[in-house]
């Protein structure tokens, strides 16, 4: 499906709005407090993600942020430790919608993050009772709908996936990219200077391929600012998180105190 073709219609917001190309914006969390989740997710962001990469974020933890983010309108996505089978089936079985995954560089990797969050014959994950069919009591329309419904994004972080960008995109169930713009910086010998010529051209490359492929290009736009966030969207990202919990504390205690 190109861009502007076919409108797509789930359940899932996130899901729908990867499939049409449509703005999506969420944030990050690594702080692993259910106050936390609960004070972003009244603040309008589409979805959330959990780092579980970075963070010492457990599949409990998880849950309980999750908890938190329920029935505020807010879709809880996780970034999961690895690109590894129960990584992600405990994720989702904990009540994640859609899982990003790091380090991707291969379509084969980007094969086994797919078959990771899809049951069988999609799929290799395992059927349970869990938090995310509320245990057991609608397993049957949880299992038979969900393939449908669940987000799987990948993480473009390094040159050899850029590299590799159309292959990637090629495969069936990968609903979008998402680039770490730090480790993508230091893939190319420019650590931290996530602004310069060589990492703007490599999503550049990612963006025209997500065009090419009909899948949604998402970007971390760590320390937002209304220019960063227009250059975003301008530079063809809609998947687009702002900011991370921690950031958002010192940036706030640091003005507070600037006031003095």
């Amino acid at each position: 499906m190109l861009f502007g073709e076919v409108k797509v219609d789930v359940k899932n917001k996130v899901k729908k709005a990867l499939l049409n190309s449509e703005l999506c914006i969420g944030t990050w969390i690594q702080v692993g407090h259910p106050a936390v989740a609960e004070i972003l997710a009244n603040i309008g962001f589409d979805w959330i993600a959990v780092d579980c990469e970075h963070t010492d974020i457990d599949v409990e933890n998880f849950a309980n942020l999750a908890r938190a983010m329920h029935g505020r309108g807010v879709a809880p996505l996780v970034r999961v430790r690895e690109n590894d089978d129960l990584a992600i089936r405990q994720m989702l079985d904990a009540g994640a919608q859609g899982v990003i995954v790091p380090l991707v560089n291969t379509a084969e990797e980007v094969r086994r993050a797919v078959a990771a969050a899809k049951y069988p014959p999609l799929g290799v994950r395992g059927f349970a009772f869990c938090r995310a069919n509320n245990w057991g009591q609608d397993f049957d329309e949880y299992a038979s709908g969900v393939n449908d419904q669940v987000v799987v994004v990948v993480m473009i972080e390094s040159k050899l996936a850029v590299d590799n960008i159309d292959e990637i995109l090629a495969v069936e169930g990968v609903d979008g990219v998402f680039i770490g713009p730090y480790d993508m910086s230091g893939s190319y010998g420019v650590t931290g200077q996530t602004s310069h010529p060589l990492v703007q051209a490599a999503c550049a490359v990612v963006v025209a391929a997500c065009q090419r492929h009909g899948k949604s290009a998402g970007l971390h736009v760590v320390k937002p600012t209304k220019e960063t966030i227009n250059k975003a969207r301008a530079d063809g990202f809609t998947f687009i998180a702002l900011g991370v919990d921690t950031v958002f504390i010192d940036q706030a205690a640091r003005s507070s105190l600037n006031c003095i």
